[in-house]
């Protein structure tokens, strides 16, 4: 009893701060009389209202987070968190039904971007500032953030961590206690986010659209206060800056802590996954641009390596952003930023997918296969870098490959056997899944998730649930070993 006692108390915790979040766009509602004012002080009052009752009556009952009840705290929290979330949204958008609103704010939560909404250019800022501050806040995890106080309170956070960064953690040159990693990381987060609202608003954008897209860049989550997304501004500068706090947002944050705490630039150099994460990508936009090129959609070489570097860097990072219709490019372009957006983002990213990390030990792993094959008898340990891969390390990595791409195939029938076309029910589970936002065909960038049927919503809003608490978060609940003590 004391165990659901205990969930209810961190919930209601969680709920109040949403409530606080909320708080912030019912005040720019106000200020700016944006007419979305009752809406946001209904919800607010709502979220607040229910978060005090499940946290007050419970203050007092002795927490203890057991393994089992930090798993079940990321699945409800990213699961049940959103119901409130999609209050402003179905109090003032009438005609919005239930299902479209609560993939917006799965969407949001999940960083993935994609979204049901037309008329972005003319929603009330403080709807707007809403769904990006959702992408921000889940940017770097809900969970973490809520590992950084809850110490305080007595609650013990490092099983929540682990329940919600399953797999290789860097934590060397990190603080020792999980509550300081958490509050160093967001540190480093909040600090490049302000630099990039400044870089955006010295590129051209006014000081609403700069916060907003630094929100969903430093996330990755790729929401817009446009319909035509980065493609409104048509600036090379504005694409320049996203880039580059895209591919920050994508590396590591602990590598960012490292480098700053040391003032150098070593720790990129020596980090494996950085390196292999910056080729891949990098080169991708050089072969994307030359394909371009060849085949005649860009009249110039620089042209087609402008809106190739944008689209590429912004579909591999797993944000989701669009300068172009890239569904109208030649079928290979589009087709492997889909790929890359399935491993090139690091471990401990905003980024989704497989992360670089994982992709490195499974090649490692594969290669290591090939030289006992031709030397049965030789002795030899994967490494990388100075560190030793341990072969519970690679067993877990391929136990996740296993159900990443049997999930996404099962996600895929799924939608194949509700009617949508192969092309778009593919990229669609892809591009859920790995939290990237646009796909192809039905759901390309020229147009968005509106389309689809509620049953075809619900399998893309657990896609995206799955993707983001990285598969294992979800799947272990069901698995009635682990519940045994």
């Amino acid at each position: 009893m004391n165990v659901i006692f205990t969930i209810v108390n961190i919930f209601g915790l969680v709920t109040l701060g949403f409530g606080g979040l909320m708080a912030t766009c019912l005040l720019m509602s106000i200020i700016v009389d944006d007419g979305a004012t009752v809406a946001f002080f209904q919800g607010f009052s709502i979220t607040l209202l229910l978060g005090a009752l499940m946290f007050i009556p419970t203050i007092n009952v002795p927490k203890k987070v057991s393994r089992q009840t930090g798993f079940l705290m990321v699945a409800a929290t990213w699961s049940i968190i959103p119901v409130f979330c999609t209050l402003p949204l179905t109090l003032y958008l009438s005609e919005l039904s239930f299902v479209d609103a609560y993939f917006e704010a799965v969407s949001s939560l999940t960083t993935t971007g994609a979204t049901t909404l037309t008329g972005l250019d003319r929603l009330p800022m403080s709807i707007n500032l809403w769904r990006h501050e959702l992408q921000w806040i889940g940017g770097m995890g809900i969970i973490i953030l809520a590992v950084a106080v809850l110490p305080i309170l007595g609650v013990g956070g490092m099983q929540l961590y682990k329940a919600e960064s399953p797999g290789t953690v860097k934590e060397s040159d990190l603080p020792p206690r999980i509550a300081q990693t958490a509050k160093a990381l967001w540190l480093v987060y909040a600090g490049f986010t302000v630099m990039c609202i400044v870089a955006l608003r010295l590129a051209g954008m006014d000081w609403f659209d700069a916060v907003c897209h630094a929100f969903s860049a430093m996330s990755l989550g790729g929401f817009s206060t446009h319909d035509s997304s980065i493609g409104y501004f048509d600036s090379v500068s504005i694409e320049m800056v996203l880039t580059f706090f895209q591919l920050l947002s994508a590396i590591n944050f602990a590598t960012h802590f490292v480098a700053l705490r040391k003032r150098s630039f070593n720790p990129y150099v020596c980090d494996r996954e950085t390196r292999s994460f910056l080729a891949l990508v990098l080169g991708s936009c050089l072969v994307a641009a030359s394909v371009l090129w060849q085949e005649g959609a860009y009249p110039d070489f620089l042209t087609a390596l402008r809106h190739a570097t944008f689209n590429v860097v912004t579909i591999a990072t797993t944000s989701g952003y669009a300068s172009q219709d890239f569904n109208q490019w030649p079928i290979f372009v589009p087709m492997w930023m889909l790929f890359l957006c399935c491993v090139s983002a690091s471990s401990g990213s905003t980024g989704g997918g497989i992360r670089m990390i994982r992709t490195i030990i499974l090649m490692k792993q594969a290669r290591l296969e090939l030289f006992k094959f031709i030397h049965p008898f030789a002795v030899k340990s994967m490494k990388i870098g100075d560190t030793v891969i341990s072969n519970k390390i690679v067993a877990s990595v391929t136990g996740f490959i296993f159900l990443y791409f049997i999930s996404i195939v099962i996600l895929v029938f799924m939608l194949l056997l509700s009617g949508m076309d192969f092309i778009s029910a593919f990229s669609a589970i892809i591009a859920c899944f790995n939290n990237a936002g646009p796909g192809l065909n039905q759901v390309g960038p020229a147009s968005n998730y509106a389309s689809l049927s509620d049953i075809q919503t619900g399998i893309c809003t657990f896609a995206m649930l799955l993707g983001r608490v990285q598969i294992f978060s979800i799947i272990i609940l069901f698995v009635p070993e682990f519940w045994r003590k």
